[in-house]
Parts: C-alpha cells; sequence; structure tokens
C-alpha cells in the first residue's frame, strides 16, 4: 500500500517538475531577446551619437569655410579701394591667410585668375583682317588658339607634339563655340558620341577647368604638367592677362600668350619690380617683348577682376575644402559667381 502511495506522489510530481523546467527556459529566452535588443539599441544609440557628432563637426567647418570666404570678400572690396590702379603680388590678398582655432583651423589662399590661360577664351571669333590687307595668311586665324597651341607644347615639348597640339586646341575650340562647325583638327557631337562612354560637346563657356579632361586629345600622361597653367573664368571669354600677378613657375602662360622662351619669360617676371609695374608700357620697354603685336598686348593687363579663393577648414577631427570665384565689380560689389565643395585631402 505504502509503495503505490509513493509511486502515485511520484507520477504526480513529475509534470510539475517538468513545468518549472519550461518556464525557467522561457524565462532565459526572454532575458536573452531583452540582452539582444538592449545591445543592439546601445549601439544604435552610439552610433547616431557618432553621426550626430560628425554632423555638426561638418556643419562647423562648412561655416568656417564660409567664414572664410566672407573675409575674402572683405579683402577685395579694401584692395579695389586702397590701390585701385594695380593688383600685385605685393599686396596683401595675396598671402595664404592660416587662422588656428580652437579643435580646428582655417587656411585660404586668393588666388588670381588672370595670371593663368582662360581656356575659355579660344572660342572667340578671329578678328577681322586689317582693312587692304587682302587674303594674308593671318585672315580668319583665331590668336586666342595659336597662344593656346604654344602653350601646350611649351608645357611639355616631349610628349605633346604639334599634331597633338593642334588637335586639342582645335577641340577646345570646338567645345565651347555654340555651333557644330569643325575646326581642321577639331571635334564636335559625333565624336565623343562614337567613344565607349559617349557623351555631347558642351558648345558653351567652361565653368570649371577640370572639363578640359573631357576634351578630344587629351591625354593623362600629360594632362598634370598642363592643369596648374590653365583655368576657366564662368562665362567670360576674354583673354586678359595681368603681368603683376604671374609667378615664376607659371612662366610658360607669359611665355605662351607673348610668343617668347620660357627663359625670356622667366627672366621678365624675376625683374619685374617688388610692386609690379606701373602700367603695361613699362613692361612693353623690355626688349624681349617689344615686338608684340596689337592682339597679344590686348591680352596683357595690370588689373585683375576674377579671384578664386582656396579654402581648407578644420574642426572636431573634420575636413572640408571649397573653393569659390570672385567677380570684383567694385569695392562695394564684390560678387561670388560659382562655389564648389571639394572632398578633403
Amino acid at each position: 500500500m505504502n509503495k503505490q502511495l509513493s509511486r502515485s506522489k511520484l507520477i504526480n510530481a513529475s509534470p510539475k517538475r517538468k513545468q518549472k523546467g519550461v518556464a525557467l527556459l522561457v524565462i532565459m529566452l526572454i532575458v536573452a531577446i531583452v540582452t539582444v535588443l538592449a545591445t543592439e539599441m546601445v549601439g544604435r544609440l552610439q552610433l547616431n551619437m557618432a553621426r550626430t557628432t560628425n554632423i555638426k563637426a561638418n556643419n562647423q567647418a562648412y561655416w568656417y569655410a564660409v567664414s572664410a570666404e566672407e573675409f575674402a570678400r572683405k579683402r577685395l572690396g579694401d584692395l579695389k579701394t586702397l590701390d585701385p590702379s594695380s593688383i600685385n603680388l605685393s599686396q596683401p590678398w595675396a598671402q595664404v591667410f592660416a587662422f588656428p582655432l580652437e579643435d580646428g583651423g582655417i587656411q585660404a589662399e586668393l588666388i588670381d585668375l588672370h595670371a593663368c590661360f582662360n581656356l575659355n577664351s579660344v572660342a572667340n571669333p578671329p578678328p577681322p583682317p586689317p582693312s587692304g590687307a587682302g587674303n594674308t595668311p593671318t585672315t580668319g586665324i583665331n590668336s586666342e588658339i595659336e597662344a593656346f597651341n604654344r602653350l601646350l607644347q611649351l608645357a611639355n615639348a616631349e610628349l605633346i607634339d604639334t599634331f597633338t597640339a593642334d588637335t586639342v586646341a582645335d577641340s577646345l575650340a570646338d567645345w565651347i563655340d555654340d555651333d557644330s562647325q569643325l575646326k581642321p583638327f577639331g571635334a564636335e557631337d559625333a565624336d565623343y558620341e562614337s567613344l565607349q562612354f559617349p557623351y555631347n560637346a558642351a558648345n558653351a563657356p567652361m565653368t570649371n577647368a577640370s572639363e578640359f579632361r573631357l576634351i578630344n586629345g587629351v591625354d593623362i600622361s600629360w594632362l598634370s604638367s598642363v592643369m596648374p597653367l590653365i583655368c576657366a573664368i564662368p562665362n567670360v571669354t576674354v583673354l586678359k592677362v595681368n603681368i603683376n600677378t604671374i609667378k615664376p613657375e607659371h612662366a610658360i602662360v607669359l611665355a605662351a600668350i607673348a610668343n617668347i622662351s620660357i627663359e625670356d619669360a622667366t627672366r621678365l617676371i624675376s625683374a619685374r619690380p617688388a610692386d609690379g609695374y606701373a602700367n603695361i608700357a613699362d613692361f612693353l620697354s623690355n626688349p624681349e617683348v617689344k615686338n608684340l603685336n596689337d592682339v597679344q598686348k590686348s591680352w596683357l593687363s595690370i588689373k585683375s577682376d576674377y579671384f578664386m579663393l582656396d579654402t581648407k577648414t578644420r574642426y572636431n577631427g573634420s575636413s572640408f575644402n571649397m573653393t569659390s570665384i570672385f567677380n570684383v565689380f567694385d569695392a562695394s560689389n564684390v560678387e561670388v559667381i560659382s562655389r564648389e565643395f571639394r572632398s578633403a585631402k
């Protein structure tokens, strides 16, 4: 009898023990799920906090760049007030601006866009022939294209031969002009559409010199030797070179427009007065440039109206680069005509 009772108690106790085991497993499962969710929430919270911190740092670096742009705008306005007759490298604008800040800093440099070759100028129509000149060999020739052709060959004589220079110069003019007529060595839509990755010619002035890479005939092997010498002033098709702001490392620009040797151009720049030439006539009194024609003389200037500001800012580990182009009308009217945001280097 007692054995039957004991066996009955064991049988009745077994389901209860199983129920307790199942409940424990459920509780452990719930704890595990809550732990995983909590870990995921903490991870996402940390990610969102880091993202917010980065956005804040990037925004602050951006506003540092905007403040540098405003400072440059004021400096250019002051320049037109203090010395409107001449722009030269001895003036404060030409100095690199560096300003350390808590957890960051600003570095900005103004670059004269009249100290490089404006690519948009090659689309100018050729000047009319002189009265009574007849059908001379120079009739109908765009002098800016010839000057750019010389610049290409002077920049890298080893890799840029005459045919390549002719091809690139004519193709550049076809890229910028608003017609579909091919120049002798040029290229239009049909040439670009036949490429592996086709595109069309812009048929409009360039807004950035980086577009030069798209021009027919341009090769990456020599592109780096030409890029520092060229620029693209938005919607400006006139070639004006400030003889007071060309640096010795850009003597090729002066050599190309004056049709002189690089050595002569470098010598002219080195012999330039510290505060630049007072007028074009003083520059033309040098024997190296005494035989310039009227078109070449029209390219020379001692004033500048377009500047590029290259700004680099840092804040709390974030970096921001911005390029701004100014058009300086007068002391009270300095306009930003374009901005470009670039990845930090």
